[in-house]
């Protein structure tokens, strides 16, 4: 099972639509896909209706140790599709975790109990630094973060995202090593001069580094992904084929194309999801 975590100290990139559309094409391409809702603002746990709904969810995952899929396992309408509902509003996760000996881990110590029914976790994480954020990262083996093309997104990007990553290294020496980082430029408007500017700094700025890469893939600002959340349903589905008057690649291709940088060992299966929409 591959586990990825959708990060940024920073509200509003974007974090949310990313983890549902990206869990939504992979469940569509045939794989089994777990969606784990962190943020105490639940966005992710509404934007798909549910076929079941389980009785508890993230609060009694990770406070109570909850693993039975039965009772913190809810079901979207989206085959392959799963959800634990972030259900912690009061935040007492975060108090909790500072004052446990296991806190940063405690994800990462419960991991097997879903490796055999699922083929890639999709952890979605709060906007701001916290204990939550922290341990969702050590229980990832990638972290994908949305970064808008806007000077204050990538200063915060080096002061906030970057600076968790440097801070978690110490756990290293218990032979847990801080996943590799996946930078998504998103919502970009590719029109606008300083956009061009600032995606062009950000790939020079790691062009050299060794765990931080800037994906290819880039994630329009278009009026899809709205839509695609008004109706609960994955974006590729909403926007399959691009408009003559666009250059840009559709929802579907950009998805798609995302979908594969992340999990090439997958690309076959992706592949197939423009003849398995073309089909319904």
């Amino acid at each position: 099972m591959r586990v990825v975590s959708v990060v940024s100290t920073k509200g509003g990139v974007g974090k949310t639509t990313v983890a549902a559309n990206l869990g939504g094409l992979l469940a569509d391409a045939g794989l089994r896909v777990l969606l784990l809702d962190l943020d105490s603002q639940p966005t992710l746990s509404s934007y798909y209706a549910l076929n079941h709904e389980a009785p508890a969810g993230a609060y009694e995952l990770i406070a109570l140790n909850q693993t039975d899929p039965e009772q913190i396992i809810s079901m979207t309408e989206v085959v392959g599709l799963d959800l634990i509902l972030s259900n912690d509003d009061q935040g007492r996760l975060s108090t909790l975790l500072l004052h446990a000996p296991d806190g940063r881990l405690r994800l990462h110590n419960l991991l097997d109990h879903f490796r055999t029914r699922y083929d890639l976790l999709l952890i979605d994480t709060q906007g701001a630094r916290s204990v939550l954020l922290e341990m969702a990262v050590l229980a990832s083996d990638l972290a994908l973060s949305p970064i808008t093309p806007e000077m204050l997104a990538a200063r915060e990007l080096r002061r906030g995202t970057l600076k968790l990553l440097s801070e978690l290294e110490p756990f290293r020496h218990l032979g847990i090593s801080p996943p590799p980082l996946r930078l998504l430029l998103n919502q970009v408007n590719a029109l606008r001069m300083d956009t061009r500017m600032i995606i062009c700094g950000l790939r020079k700025t790691f062009a050299g580094a060794t765990n931080i890469f800037v994906l290819d893939t880039v994630v329009p600002d278009r009026v899809a992904y709205l839509n695609a959340a008004s109706l609960g349903l994955p974006v590729h589905r909403i926007e399959t084929r691009r408009s003559g008057k666009r250059r840009s690649a559709s929802a579907l291709e950009t998805m798609q194309a995302l979908a594969i940088e992340l999990f090439p060992e997958w690309s076959t299966a992706i592949s197939t999801v423009s003849r398995y929409e073309e089909a319904q």
